[in-house]
């Protein structure tokens, strides 16, 4: 880790946002004293070599006039610490106990403050159903679930497509009014992307043999096969509601907190979109419950 000098205005945003906790030396050339804090602020910057995320830079206060202006910058030398992009803290002139105190205060705070990630723009409508639709080559847009349809339309269709052994996924529209508002009749099965229908097309096209033989078929131990690739997809896997950054229920959003706690090295997968799956962990694994 070096010191960095800006020399413009970006520089300064991209230093200041590249680390958790910058130190920003707005300095005069002219002036003894930013000289002397120059100094202070390169045995600071050895001595903090071994804190992550902790960044040191000067800039010069008149030649980027416009970064001392944001920040009123009034005299020289003037130290900003900035903390996730945002000033929590500044000393004025030389004071090289002060400087070193708040480098002490504020790199504590960073090491037992996580960082608030941002929230993942929410997807527009279509490229949600996109995903969904391309989830699965046989994806079936029903209400509730294949082992408990909400409606008897839906119940029918699940009874079609187990009586002939397809394989397929599902996704409950009730579960998502923004889905469900949209949705012009239901159930709806989609074949590789393709849309077939309601319950009376797929009972008119399952009459078909050569439509029956293109539909992906359940095999034998086929889910188990499925969980154990899923389950070793990582050295620690979470099955939970969400994703990690947007848990649906309470004991999933306290256990991402408790490995984010920890800097644990996971990835997670969620149920909540694979029914198929999520029945599949509680018969062959005996999780009544997720998280696991």
């Amino acid at each position: 880790m070096a010191i960095s000098q800006l020399t413009s205005a970006s520089d300064f945003k991209k230093f200041i946002s590249e680390h958790r906790l910058s130190l920003v030396h707005f300095y005069a050339p002219w002036a003894a004293s930013c000289e002397q804090v120059n100094k202070v602020l390169k045995d600071l910057e050895e001595d903090a070599k071994s804190i992550p995320s902790v960044g040191f830079a000067f800039i010069d206060a008149e030649g980027v006039a416009e970064v001392s202006a944001m920040h009123s910058i009034a005299a020289a030398p003037t130290v900003v610490y900035f903390k996730d992009g945002k000033e929590v803290d500044r000393v004025n002139g030389y004071k090289p106990s002060e400087l070193e105190m708040k480098l002490t205060k504020h790199s504590f705070d960073i090491a037992t403050t996580p960082l608030i990630s941002q929230p993942k723009p929410k997807e527009d409508l279509n490229t949600r159903l996109k995903k969904l639709i391309e989830s699965h080559r046989l994806m079936l847009f029903m209400k509730g679930s294949p082992d408990n349809p909400k409606c008897g339309f839906s119940k029918q269709t699940v009874a079609l497509l187990n009586e002939i052994g397809a394989k397929f996924g599902s996704f409950d529209i009730l579960s998502d009014e923004e889905t469900y508002s949209n949705w012009p009749t239901y159930p709806q099965l989609y074949l590789d992307g393709e849309l077939i229908g309601g319950l009376d097309v797929i009972r008119e096209e399952l009459k078909d043999a050569d439509f029956v033989a293109k539909l992906p078929k359940k095999e034998e131990n086929d889910l188990n096969a499925r969980l154990k690739k899923l389950i070793n997809k990582h050295k620690l896997m979470l099955f939970m509601k969400g994703d990690r950054h947007e848990p649906q229920c309470g004991f999933s959003r306290q256990i991402i907190q408790l490995l984010d706690g920890v800097k644990a090295d996971y990835e997670t997968f969620d149920i909540l979109q694979d029914e198929e799956v999520r029945q599949g962990l509680k018969a062959s694994y005996d999780f009544s419950h997720s998280p696991n």
